[in-house]
């Protein structure tokens, strides 16, 4: 099985929250949607959040379809809480990024673009509220390029798909020019490097276009490769309702855990340092997150 930890990013109204309900609806892991706006989402547990109707603190779930297991991590939207999100990048096999079809590319859009280039996380984008009055996919991606830089392609457009890999190199565009197509591992490859970013048209509120994204995601995504040795990467410390201290890390190695408190194998997702008066337990495997 697959596993990959990604981060949903947006400005805040572009609909991340949403989209992140429909995924987990879609998944099964709830049976009916959340709406921001009702208080009711899955994953705004406080009740600031749900009084504000905005994601104040990142949050975790598991999703898994398929072959995928994909540890899901809600960041908040308004720049006030953007330390949150910042934190979580250090994690991230790859991202969404959520951008309003009816506002367009905003200032804390870019600004995110700018913390996932520099951290290198690879990106899809989810372009939401296709539903509203907008200007069109092709004036989307236009102002994408314009506002971004290039490699945004249209993935659900085997035509646009192809082009946009071509793009890529010079060895590519002649491969493309003499009519062979590019496999599925290929793109993936072109994803993981940065160098191809897929892009999704939907309404997350309508539960459209959301599972071609998640179809893209595990299409094209490349595991990484876990080192032997253990290793884990903290990236947030919180209390639990006993006001004990949770430290969240990422499990980054695969080997067998050393500890007195385990000594069996660990499997992988993020997992947080018990307090003294908590229960022992086993160390998860490499690439997910949990407490």
């Amino acid at each position: 099985m697959k596993r990959l930890t990604t981060g949903i990013m947006a400005h805040v109204d572009a609909g991340k929250t949403t989209l992140t309900e429909a995924m987990l609806y879609l998944t099964g892991n709830i049976r009916r949607l959340g709406r921001v706006d009702h208080g009711d989402a899955f994953l705004d547990t406080q009740e600031l959040e749900r009084e504000r109707g905005i994601t104040i603190y990142a949050k975790q779930a598991i999703l898994r379809r398929g072959d995928l297991e994909l540890t899901l991590v809600d960041t908040p939207g308004h720049v006030d809480f953007s330390a949150e999100t910042e934190r979580a990048l250090q994690v991230l096999d790859c991202a969404i990024l959520v951008v309003s079809a009816a506002d367009g590319v905003q200032g804390y859009t870019e600004t995110l673009w700018q913390l996932l280039e520099e951290a290198g996380v690879p990106v899809f984008l989810f372009v939401n509220k296709m539903d509203q009055p907008n200007e069109g996919k092709a004036a989307i991606l236009k102002q994408l390029e314009g506002r971004l830089g290039h490699g945004f392609v249209d993935m659900t457009d085997p035509e646009a798909r192809g082009e946009g890999a071509a793009l890529c190199s010079e060895e590519l565009m002649e491969r493309y020019l003499s009519g062979e197509e590019f496999t599925q591992e290929e793109l993936a490859a072109l994803v993981v490097q940065r160098q191809l970013f897929p892009v999704y048209f939907g309404s997350a509120l309508q539960v459209e276009g959301v599972e071609e994204l998640l179809d893209g995601i595990e299409a094209y995504t490349l595991e990484p490769e876990w080192p032997q040795d253990f290793g884990a990467r903290v990236f947030k410390i919180t209390r639990d309702e006993r006001g004990e201290r949770l430290t969240w890390l990422k499990v980054t190695g695969c080997g067998r855990c050393s500890t007195a408190r385990t000594g069996r194998r660990r499997s992988t997702r993020f997992a947080s340092t018990p307090g003294p008066n908590s229960p022992r337990w086993t160390w998860p495997p490499p690439g997910r997150c949990a407490p």
